[in-house]
């Protein structure tokens, strides 16, 4: 069970509250165990029924009692956290801190802290690789992140409704991909695209042309998620 945070603990990470309690007991520890193991390691001091109100969902760690938990659990942060979807959950599953990052990468802290927060990537390609290799990014996280998934989405519409072999080369400078896979995805998409027109432009009754226009429109708002899926690469 993954714990959401609350209002007021908008800057705790996601907690997977099932997974500490499996790996307590694995452990054969109590929660006493687990408070005094985080104190004598990390000079967090923290009440037993603390950790137990994390295993029953009732809280959830902040980042710092986090990395503590894993730590007397003899876990992998990323353990505790389910499948990371924002940069900052990257981040937490390596257990590193985000002025660590930012130095690894090359950044500013604030500046790496903003893009954390939402904001806008303006960082340069060696930052942005830097930054895909010190968290395992996989690929569509990494072009979400330094803002690029807009670009790449006005690529795909245009390979889909006109000539798709004229958008290989930019869609793969922007997802540098085997370019025999990057034509196939993309001439599978144009001829989905132009399949679900035709099928909708057939039906009988109503008004075909907005029923077509409603399709295409529900295939185009996919088609970054389906690009992936196409290329092999796991959606963000």
């Amino acid at each position: 069970m993954a714990v959401n945070t609350h209002d007021g603990d908008a800057r705790r990470p996601p907690f997977n509250a099932a997974a500490a309690r499996r790996l307590r007991e694995a452990l054969g520890m109590t929660h006493a165990h687990v408070a005094y193991g985080i104190w004598a390691a990390y000079g967090i001091r923290l009440e037993p029924a603390a950790v137990a109100s994390w295993e029953l969902g009732e809280n959830a760690p902040t980042e710092a009692e986090l990395t503590a938990l894993a730590g007397a659990l003899w876990c992998a942060p990323a353990e505790l956290l389910g499948a990371p979807g924002t940069l900052r959950e990257f981040r937490l599953a390596l257990g590193l801190a985000a002025a660590d990052l930012a130095l690894r990468v090359g950044m500013d802290q604030a500046a790496y802290e903003r893009l954390e927060a939402g904001g806008r990537w303006t960082g340069t390609d060696r930052q942005a690789a830097a930054l895909a290799a010190e968290l395992r990014l996989p690929l569509p996280a990494l072009i979400r992140f330094t803002g690029q998934e807009e670009r790449l989405t006005e690529l795909l519409i245009s390979a889909a409704t006109t000539r798709w072999q004229g958008y290989v080369r930019p869609v793969g400078k922007l997802a540098p991909l085997p370019k025999e896979r990057l034509q196939q995805a993309l001439q599978e998409l144009h001829e989905e695209y132009h399949a679900t027109m035709t099928a909708s432009l057939s039906w009988t009754g109503g008004d075909a042309s907005d029923e077509a226009g409603k399709a295409g429109r529900d295939f185009l708002d996919g088609i970054v998620v389906e690009f992936w899926r196409r290329v092999g690469e796991p959606a963000p």
